[in-house]
């Protein structure tokens, strides 16, 4: 079912929503849909439209805050791999047959000086600005989208410049330059999104960093509010008194211990809520009450095990509390191999009748990812 903006700015806001909102945030896994089709899944289910997901559609602001310069070039580009050099001169290497994100294969920077040479690709330059798209934007709202607009990482920029271990590194060992990257994003951010938002309603502001793994962050609550908070703090000050209502960050893992840090940063909603890293939505529901919002929280790892595992994990997340608002639930991230197309069936229909949705109607189909 698709969504009106202001439908899914009320259930994130713990407005009064109308219902829960049941979505597919990622999809299938490479590979999943060779298991499927061998098990006699039909084509509308393989590319997800048979089940009708809830979704809202998106509308880009219309403002590049990420890496700006020369498009990509192509090193090697077969079945099996893509390698291609990206702005930054970083090689970026896709294994196709088991990804769909390339991995940056070396780092550009290591010291101020290496960051200088680059730094003029996150400068401001009113290209940043397609006032095109800008006015589509104007117009999807008008039917019904939500605008989006997306903000560099705090951790996840220096990490793409300079690789995980030496950018937690440099926090301690390169201080300034961690706080000459934060401050070059910063202004960028700002300059491309403040006339953007006198001329277009943002909706949403959405920052991804990906700076957590099972055992927990990379980065603790100190270095959320020297680095994070003034930059995450400028920027959402700026588009929340323009009107928008949603703040939300993209990261996988263990991010229990930085919660409270992040809530004080200004973000409104985090997702996907992973419970293989320790990520439960029923306790940071009851933590945390109506401070967070939250996608995703269902372990898509019990897709793979059997009927009894998924009834116990919907009826645990699927309560009350949550169902009231601040939730869309979903698996928290893409639909594993192993997942039987019996399973996966049988997890939908479950999980509409205990929300009190409607069964589903092969009249009714549709399907847009919900992540970002």
């Amino acid at each position: 079912m698709r969504w009106h903006r202001e439908q899914y700015l009320d259930l994130m806001t713990f407005g009064a929503p109308q219902r829960p909102m049941f979505t597919e945030l990622f999809g299938p896994l490479v590979g999943l849909d060779a298991e499927w089709r061998a098990q006699g899944a039909t084509e509308a289910e393989i590319n997800m439209t048979a089940f009708d997901w809830d979704f809202v559609p998106y509308a880009f602001c219309g403002g590049n805050t990420h890496i700006y310069g020369p498009p990509p070039r192509v090193l090697e580009d077969n079945a099996e791999r893509r390698r291609e050099l990206d702005c930054l001169g970083r090689e970026m290497l896709l294994l196709k047959k088991t990804a769909t994100i390339p991995l940056p294969q070396n780092f550009p920077v290591q010291t101020m000086d290496d960051w200088l040479r680059v730094k003029p690709f996150f400068a401001f330059r009113p290209e940043r600005i397609n006032w095109t798209e800008v006015e589509a934007a104007c117009r999807a709202q008008q039917e019904g989208s939500l605008v989006v607009a997306y903000m560099p990482g705090a951790f996840d920029t220096p990490r793409d410049l300079m690789g995980e271990e030496i950018a937690c590194l440099a926090y301690y060992e390169q201080p300034e330059l961690m706080a000459d990257i934060l401050a070059t994003i910063t202004d960028t951010t700002l300059r491309v999104l403040e006339p953007i938002s006198e001329k277009l309603h943002l909706d949403q502001l959405m920052v991804h960093e990906d700076f957590a793994g099972k055992s927990g962050p990379m980065v603790g609550p100190a270095q959320i509010k020297a680095y994070f908070e003034p930059y995450y703090r400028k920027v959402w000050d700026l588009v929340r008194s323009r009107g928008a209502r949603v703040f939300e960050q993209d990261t996988d893992g263990n991010i229990n211990p930085v919660i409270p840090a992040l809530l004080d940063c200004g973000l409104t909603s985090i997702y996907p809520m992973e419970p293989a890293a320790g990520m439960d939505i029923v306790e940071l529901r009851r933590t945390y009450g109506k401070r967070l919002a939250m996608r995703g929280g269902i372990d898509k790892h019990v897709l793979r095990q059997d009927c009894d595992a998924i009834r116990r994990e919907l009826e645990y997340k699927l309560i009350p509390e949550l169902m009231a608002g601040g939730c869309v639930f979903g698996l928290d991230h893409r639909i594993p191999n192993g997942t039987p197309i019996a399973n996966y069936r049988y997890y939908v229909d479950l999980g509409r009748e205990l929300l009190g949705l409607p069964p589903l109607d092969p009249k009714r189909t549709g399907w847009a990812r919900m992540a970002m």
